[in-house]
């Protein structure tokens, strides 16, 4: 007899879309909300759109404001976030184009932060470096 094949975490986008609608909430008032409770003004309903349609992952600093706002638990959101940048297609360079590499200020806290995200959308592009 095999062993039970573990439970694969939920997709990312679709789950936060799922948390989203679960509370009425548009992209817009996600993005509100996420700014409210992170003190950055910055995030915009594209960004949030972008998770959700999963061309970006976002990094440790949204991923714990998402599970602040949404009522997720970070670890469910976290796991999620690693399964999608693992199934992330690699993007080949094209000639003359050199891969890009990304730097990470430091600065920013917030729940569950770690180190590699980035500033501003907070999120990395699928397949990149």
């Amino acid at each position: 007899m095999t062993p039970p094949v573990p439970p694969r975490p939920a997709q990312l986008g679709p789950l936060l879309a799922r948390c989203r609608l679960a509370r009425g909430w548009s992209q817009q008032r996600t993005a509100a909300e996420l700014c409210a409770a992170a003190g950055v003004p910055t995030l915009s309903r594209h960004e949030v759109s972008r998770w959700e349609r999963q061309r970006r992952v976002p990094g440790g600093f949204w991923l714990g404001w998402l599970a602040v706002v949404l009522g997720v638990p970070l670890v469910t959101l976290a796991e999620a976030a690693a399964a999608a940048r693992r199934a992330a297609p690699t993007r080949a360079t094209g000639p003359g184009r050199a891969a890009r590499a990304s730097t990470s200020p430091a600065g920013r806290t917030g729940p569950g932060r770690t180190a590699g995200t980035t500033r501003g959308g907070g999120a990395r592009a699928i397949g990149t470096g």
